[in-house]
Order: structure tokens, then sequence, then C-alpha cells
């Protein structure tokens, strides 16, 4: 018979019983939270003032300046955010998918794979707002900037996103090249792009949308897009244009968000259903039967 755990012995001391270790978790968590609330270095009086405050902001934005606006050609810059996010995600996508392949762990050795994960996390360790800041001096004020720097942002996130896919695939249309002889490219062509490019171009699709918001925020530095129009009219204390402004950013961006949203939904649910391959031997047979004939 067993020792009962919860009896102390001369050897062995009485273990935690799990409401000790809860109370002990909280008590770090509550000494964790004081200490992060004391570094922010805010006073008792200006946290309890601070909704009153943004409220009197809010409020001087009623009615929203749209005229104004417009002729300022706010319209054009929010625009000009959404080019250089669209611009962003093609340079991250383009050059993260190559990466993905040489960075998973069933696809490429331990010798290319390391290396290439370093990037991808040295690359997402720099916010894309350093990065501006980094290539203004490069390339000069402008949206050439801000889309550069949210394009080599994209290649971390989106290069760690398709590594996880393709490390995901089933390995059976793998295995299906193989037999037949098939070379690695063969099998990346035949086997894995099939697999993830759905759930990779929704992944896309779903960096465009996060992209579109870190475009307007670049524009406060100087690197295109409508953030330097409305550190403008921030500055000068304008806030119904700042609300008109922000208005027409939001609409923008909701926009975008629900159409990219739906065209998401569409991509994995017809990557789903439209092949009409259901088991894992049709589709091994679908892909000998794509490699037939080719040869290696």
């Amino acid at each position: 018979m067993s020792a009962d755990p919860t009896i102390a012995s001369p050897d062995r001391p009485v273990a935690p019983t799990r409401s000790g270790r809860r109370a002990v978790a909280a008590a770090i968590l509550v000494v964790v939270v004081g200490w992060s609330v004391s570094g922010l270095g805010v006073s008792l009086d200006r946290l309890l003032g601070a909704p009153g405050d943004a409220w009197d902001i809010f409020r001087r934005m009623v009615p929203p300046a749209f005229a104004e606006a417009s002729e300022r050609g706010v319209v054009g810059k929010v625009l000009e955010s959404v080019h250089i996010a669209w611009i962003g995600t093609l340079i991250g996508a383009t050059l993260s998918l190559p990466l993905a392949f040489l960075a998973a762990e069933n696809v490429a050795p331990a010798a290319v794979r390391i290396p290439v994960r370093q990037l991808f996390n040295v690359i997402r360790a720099v916010p894309e707002l350093i990065l501006a800041v980094i290539l203004i001096p490069i390339t000069g004020l402008g949206p050439w900037a801000g889309a550069l720097a949210i394009g080599i942002h994209s290649v971390g996130t989106l290069g760690k996103w398709a590594t996880e896919t393709i490390e995901g695939v089933d390995t059976g249309p793998l295995e299906a090249v193989a037999a037949t002889g098939g070379r690695w490219v063969s099998g990346m062509r035949w086997g894995v792009v099939p697999q993830i490019l759905p759930v990779v171009t929704s992944q896309w699709l779903f960096r465009f949308e996060i992209n579109v918001r870190a475009s307007a925020v670049l524009g406060m530095i100087g690197a295109g897009g409508v953030g330097s129009e409305l550190v403008s009219q921030l500055v000068f204390r304008n806030f119904p244009a700042v609300g008109a402004v922000l208005l027409m950013t939001i609409a923008v961006v909701l926009s975008i968000d629900t159409a990219s949203a739906a065209v998401r939904r569409r991509i994995i649910r017809g990557a789903a259903t439209s092949s009409g391959i259901d088991s894992d031997e049709d589709r091994n047979a679908a892909v000998l039967a794509d490699l037939t004939g080719l040869g290696r």
C-alpha cells in the first residue's frame, strides 16, 4: 500500500495542496500587476480623471468636419495607406513563402531550418515603426518607407504562419511523389503546395487587414498614409477635423476587414469541398495521376 502524500514523515515533507498552489500563483500575479502599474508612473488622480478627459476630447470631435477633411485630400491619404498595406503585404508574401519551405521541420534539414527560423524571430522582434524610422533616411519621407517597413515585418509573421502550415500537411502525397522517384522540388510542388495554398492565401489576406491599420500609424512619422494628416490636425487641436479623419479611416478599415473575412471564409470552405477528394487514398491517387508522364 502506498503512503499518503499528505502525511508528513521525517524523510519527506508534506506535499503542497492544490489550494496552496493557487494561492501562491494568485499572490505572484498580484505582485507582478502591482509592479507593472507602479512602473507606469500614473497617479491615482490622473487615472480617475482619464475618463472625463477622454470624453471631453471626443465631445469636441462632434460634429466631424468632413468637408474640411475632403478639401485637404484625406480620402486620397486614406487610400494611400491602403496602397502601402497592399504593397507591403505583397512583399511579405513573396519573400516569406519560399523561406517557409526552408524553415519547415518536415521538408528542410536542421542546418538550413534553424537559421531561417531565427531570421523570422529577428524580423518579428523589430516593430514596423522602428523599421520605418531606420528606412526613412535611406528612402526619404513618403509611402515607400512605410511599404518596405510593413513588407519586411510581414516576412517574419507570414513566414512563421506558413512554416507551421507546411509542418501540418498530410505526408501521404509526399510519400506518393517519392514512390514515383520524384525530386524534392516535385514533392513540394505536387505534395505540399496544393495542401497549403488555401490556408496560406487566407493568412495573406488576414495580414493585409493588420497592415492597413499599421500603415495608418506609420504616417505619423512621415512614412506616408493618413497618419500624417491626423497628427497635423491634433497638433493644431482641430478636433472636428480629427473626428472626420478617424471616421473615414475606420470606415475604410472596416470595409476591408469585412470583405477580406468573407473572401477568407470562401477560400477555406472551397478548399474543403471543391476538389471532391475526401480520403487520403484518393488524394494520393490524384497526386500520382498528376505526376504521370512528368518523370523526374
